[in-house]
């Protein structure tokens, strides 16, 4: 009986749309696209992104707290855990609807509300850069500095928003039952949002005033699993160097000093291509015969069979 390769993928804010409606909407195209990668013999582990969702998340919270001045401020940790929960109620629901309607019926889908322990130490900490929530006014945002010890930064001339730390995952708390889940079979959804932000305190978990970036906690969870294949999805069918330039060049397989030699370059954008491709990087070097790949969602099953993407290796 021939293995099956294990993939993680790690979806992006685009597989899951901005809104309920859109991630209503959203899912139902993402689950296509995972159980087309099932039927070709692939066992898959999901991750995903919260960027737009958090915020939502957080954003409510705030306004519960302006309507009842007793109610106290959820923390960040609670609003990625309540961002975790709903999405996965979507998308695992998606997923097993699309397994039934090809009749595949022995593949049970669930979701794991994941901690993934930071560093307290982390540098990230000291300079918060990822921004979450709606746009305020300086008024707005001097107010929410002072009553919940914000940092409110301005943001391209378009407003105020809060930004958070967004530390480096080290440790991925709940790995022992997502894979003993993934070894009997189960379709499993973890590390939602990049997983809740905890510090370890003794025995105890704390949660952090942090968003930890989805794609290094896949890479983290990918390395876990002893998983094939890490599978980035994003935006583009693949990465270009040069982008938007004249001598612009779309990438089809590199290998991992090709890869860091563009990163050193300076060929991926800080906030949007480069953690990509760092996480990428990071799994493909972590043992022999691994492999990341970038693409977009509707080309993962094409990723895989070697037609499309860019693929990131040792060789």
């Amino acid at each position: 009986m021939t293995k099956k390769k294990r993939i993680v993928i790690a979806l992006g804010g685009n597989a899951l749309g901005n809104t309920l409606p859109e991630q209503m909407a959203a899912v139902k195209i993402t689950a296509r696209a995972i159980v087309d990668l099932i039927e070709e013999d692939c066992e898959v582990v999901v991750a995903h992104g919260n960027g737009p969702q958090v915020g939502m998340v957080n954003n409510a919270m705030i306004a519960l707290t302006h309507e009842e001045p007793e109610q106290p401020n959820t923390p960040l940790s609670v609003c990625v855990a309540m961002s975790q929960a709903y999405i996965g109620y979507d998308l695992q629901n998606a997923l097993r609807e699309e397994l039934l309607n090809r009749n595949i019926t022995d593949i049970p889908v669930a979701t794991m509300i994941t901690q993934v322990r930071v560093d307290e130490n982390d540098p990230a900490f000291k300079t918060p850069t990822k921004p979450i929530g709606k746009f305020l006014t300086k008024e707005q945002a001097d107010e929410m500095a002072a009553k919940y010890n914000y940092i409110m930064k301005e943001d391209a001339g378009r407003g105020y928003r809060r930004v958070v730390s967004s530390p480096k995952p080290q440790e991925i708390v709940e790995i022992g039952t997502i894979r003993t889940m993934v070894d009997s079979g189960d379709l499993v959804i973890a590390c939602g949002g990049g997983g809740i932000p905890v510090v370890r305190q003794g025995n105890h978990l704390r949660g952090a005033s942090a968003v930890i970036d989805k794609d290094f906690a896949s890479s983290l969870l990918a390395k876990e699993l002893d998983a094939d294949f890490l599978i980035i999805l994003t935006a583009v069918e693949k990465v270009a160097i040069n982008y938007g330039k004249p001598d612009e060049k779309w990438l089809d397989s590199i290998t991992i000093e090709e890869a860091k030699q563009y990163m050193s370059e300076g060929h991926f954008a800080p906030g949007s291509m480069l953690p990509k491709v760092q996480a990428a990087v990071e799994f493909a070097e972590s043992a022999p015969e691994r492999q990341a790949l970038i693409t977009l969602l509707e080309k993962a099953k094409d990723g895989i069979l070697g037609k499309t993407g860019t693929r990131i290796s040792q060789t």
